[in-house]
């Protein structure tokens, strides 16, 4: 783990002072969640019989208990496993274009998917090989620039306007059975329905390019900002994306937060590697 202490005002800004406003509200976000876990979930049991705000009126049909899964799943993926036709609490949002036929690649890939999502059933693309019992999928989806999720509005890469809200981080679980955050871009959101034997389930899912590792692992850096004694961590990985992969196929339920990416490199040579800073945004919720 490489720890190196940096002036943050040093860094390149647009001279708006976004830098140390970011790390001010970072590190107060830090210290509601440490508040926040030490009462657990209790508080949520406060939101039964509360009127939720605005675009969050949705989220009335879920009980407190029901909300505090809903926000602990993303984080307890080993004993949460979505396929994405589950409810969330939230929706799809415009920019859409609806029967959008897929590539053959992303068919490939949707096949992965399915096929080690329902451990119990076999799938396969239009005209291609597989076993008899195979259930075939379809061509087309609805893509979405927006997922609101929750309270909050989630954007992809689909439309430079929501590009800003496009960052989110996720949990995987790895080759060891450990469970890991990657940060990464949303493409785009988008519908896909399976047609089974007994029903049509349609999936809420998001395409997202995941970020590589630092050689190092992962290299995390140590900011102070301004004069103030108050400091944060954020982490560096590679700015560039990892191969498409069928773990690009996500279920909207198991994004975890947004993040604001702030590209940064450690020495001014001029073949010096440049990296991505990982700052997190903490999910929130509002009542009245």
């Amino acid at each position: 783990m490489l720890i190196i202490g940096y002036r943050l005002g040093s860094l390149p800004s647009s001279h708006r002072q976004i830098e140390p406003e970011l790390m001010r509200r970072l590190m107060n976000d830090n210290q509601i969640r440490d508040i926040s876990g030490r009462i657990q979930t209790k508080g949520l049991n406060l939101l039964e019989g509360r009127s939720t705000v605005g675009s969050i009126a949705e989220d009335d049909e879920f009980s407190s208990d029901e909300m505090a899964r809903f926000w602990s799943n993303p984080k307890n993926i080993q004993e949460s496993t979505f396929t994405g036709r589950e409810l969330f609490s939230g929706e799809m949002l415009g920019p859409s274009d609806v029967n959008v036929l897929l590539s053959e690649p992303m068919l490939d890939l949707m096949v992965e998917y399915y096929t080690a999502t329902y451990l119990n059933h076999n799938f396969k693309a239009p005209f291609r090989e597989g076993p008899d019992d195979s259930i075939i999928i379809r061509v087309t989806i609805n893509k979405f620039g927006r997922c609101r999720i929750g309270s909050e509005v989630f954007g992809s890469a689909l439309s430079s306007r929501y590009v800003k809200s496009s960052f989110v981080l996720a949990n995987f679980i790895t080759s060891d059975d450990r469970v890991d955050c990657y940060p990464g871009q949303v493409r785009y959101f988008f519908k896909h329905i399976i047609d089974f034997e007994d029903e049509v389930v349609e999936h809420n899912l998001a395409y997202i390019r995941w970020y590589k590792s630092a050689e190092t692992a992962k290299i995390r850096y140590h900011f102070s900002v301004d004069d103030e004694e108050s400091t944060c961590n954020v982490e560096l990985w590679k700015n560039e994306f990892l191969h498409d992969g069928r773990d690009c196929i996500v279920p909207v339920q198991n994004i975890l937060s947004r993040f604001v990416p702030a590209e940064y490199q450690i020495s001014t040579r001029q073949n010096a590697v440049k990296y991505i800073a990982i700052n997190p945004i903490n999910r929130k919720f509002n009542i009245r």
